[in-house]
């Protein structure tokens, strides 16, 4: 089967781990398949190489807006059109709703193949007092809700992302919405014999929609302050290590930066418990790798961890005193944490494996029929230039991280 993958950004090399999970299901898909990757924004223009058994194609085209947005989505499609010609495609698949969903549903009714496009992050989320998610303009929320309705197949990955598309009253026929969750490489991520030597580990990027906030005010809630490393960086640091100080809880914080992602297994390995405060997940990848290390999460109700309570404890998002009483639990009853941790870790090996992911894609593309050939409408391209003339919308790539 030849697979066309569409994503923002992908691996420039062998050492580039842009988005692993996704590189992670490229190889995995590899194995049986012919698989292209279209890399719209990220690497750098460079000659088509190849990596994981995939060969990528990269346009390189950065943060562009306006009309040089336009021209990239022009470049996108002739370049489909190009590669289609070379080895006809089955399958398109854009791994985000946003515009990447958008050009593969167009370049799908262009060449005929059907187009699959997976909700991956903020697509279905708006929090205007942090700059998060695709639903706070006008321009975006449109190129969400026109990636979802012209593909032939939705794939969410958890139940509280498809629980979005009803709130969002996006009317899209249940038979074209498809649960596959995203898997983790296990050979990468087991359980180690190493003795923590820190209570709490948190790992994401410091940015307002991880909302370290509630989780250091939960801190300082307990009784006996546990320790907390913090794996990650971010414009959020500055804030959290003043609040830190404010709530005289500095000396149990260790903010360690950010780590290559290859170590990661030994940050879990280090700790306890495994938290995620997030106000939003599209799927909460780093509960699964942590849960692949037999760390069970204490976290927002949001993503994975909303659904599935085999994986940890999930509180009502920013309720610090729910996050701490969930923390203080846990902590304070070793067996009860031990038994978590493995039943997360059973868990994973059960549902959540790169294996299981492609193997479900693989069965859903096959189940595919080609698409009518039509081209996007005069009056649709007219409205796409017209919304995207106005300068206070823009690309918000920033919200589809998940």
């Amino acid at each position: 089967m030849n697979i066309g993958i569409l994503l923002p950004g992908f691996s420039a090399d062998e050492t580039d781990w842009a988005i692993p999970v996704q590189r992670d299901l490229i190889r995995a898909l590899s194995h049986n398949d012919d698989v292209r990757v279209l890399a719209l924004r990220y690497p750098p223009p460079h000659p088509a190489y190849t990596l994981e058994g995939a060969e990528v194609h990269t346009l390189g085209a950065g943060q562009v807006r306006g009309w040089r947005r336009l021209a990239l989505w022009m470049r996108a499609l002739n370049t489909l059109s190009r590669l289609h010609q070379q080895r006809p495609f089955h399958v398109l698949h854009a791994m985000w709703s946003d515009e990447t969903g958008l050009l593969a549903a167009w370049a799908g009714k262009l060449l005929n193949v059907p187009a699959v496009t997976s909700l991956a992050g903020g697509e279905l989320v708006g929090f205007k007092d942090i700059g998060y998610g695709l639903q706070r303009g006008v321009f975006s929320r449109w190129i969400v809700r026109r990636a979802l309705e012209q593909a032939a197949a939705v794939v969410v990955p958890c139940d509280y992302t498809a629980r979005l598309i009803m709130e969002r009253r996006l009317y899209i026929p249940i038979e074209r919405v498809l649960f596959i969750p995203l898997g983790v490489e296990s050979s990468r991520f087991q359980v180690s014999a190493q003795a923590p030597d820190t209570d709490l580990v948190s790992a994401g990027s410091l940015i307002g929609v991880k909302d370290h906030e509630t989780l250091l005010r939960a801190m300082a809630l307990l009784p006996n302050t546990p320790t907390l490393r913090l794996v990650g960086d971010g414009p959020e640091k500055p804030r959290l290590l003043a609040l830190a100080e404010e709530l005289g809880i500095s000396p149990k914080i260790t903010f360690a930066g950010a780590v290559p992602y290859l170590t990661m297994p030994q940050e879990f390995a280090r700790a306890r418990i495994h938290v995620l405060p997030s106000r939003h997940e599209g799927f909460g990848m780093v509960t699964i790798e942590a849960a692949a290390c037999g760390l069970p999460t204490v976290g927002s109700a949001v993503g994975v961890l909303a659904d599935d309570p085999a994986l940890g404890i999930s509180v009502p998002p920013g309720n610090a005193p729910a996050l701490a009483n969930a923390i203080r639990t846990l902590l304070e009853n070793p067996a009860q944490r031990q038994a978590l941790g493995q039943q997360a870790q059973q868990r994973v090996a059960m549902l959540y494996r790169i294996e299981h992911t492609a193997a479900a894609l693989r069965k859903l593309y096959g189940s595919l029929k080609p698409t009518l050939t039509l081209n996007p409408s005069p009056s649709e391209r007219g409205n796409l230039e017209a919304s995207d003339s106005h300068s206070h919308l823009r690309h918000e790539g920033e919200g589809g991280g998940g």
